[in-house]
């Protein structure tokens, strides 16, 4: 199993937390799993930013980036260089290190 560490998030996982995973899982599918509901407005289709995070440590462990994804992270808040959509990020046996990202640019969330 991978760990995945979270770091606090207001919303998601204000205390941060460790969950686990198979390999070959996406990020998002292993947080949505574990309880932590990040936001995936299209439902894991790889066609919108909500579900992006950061890497903060295992980047390049994680599946290749494709270029629908990469096109896709351009527009998401806060895009850093360890960016990834969580669910197009594929788990290996490496741990994982993740950072949700304060905002996404979901105009149709409710309670914004």
């Amino acid at each position: 199993m991978t760990v995945i560490k979270i770091l606090p998030h207001p919303e998601y996982c204000p205390n941060g937390t460790q969950i686990t995973a198979s390999p070959g899982t996406s990020v998002c599918e292993a947080l949505l799993e574990n309880g932590i509901e990040i936001e995936h407005a299209c439902e894991l289709s790889c066609a919108c930013t909500t579900c992006h995070v950061v890497v903060r440590e295992g980047f390049s462990s994680l599946g290749e980036m494709d270029e629908s994804e990469e096109d896709l992270l351009d527009r998401a808040w806060g895009l850093e260089p360890q960016s990834r959509l969580s669910c197009q990020a594929i788990l290996s046996q490496t741990d994982v290190t993740i950072e949700i990202p304060k905002y996404t640019i979901n105009h149709a969330k409710e309670n914004h």
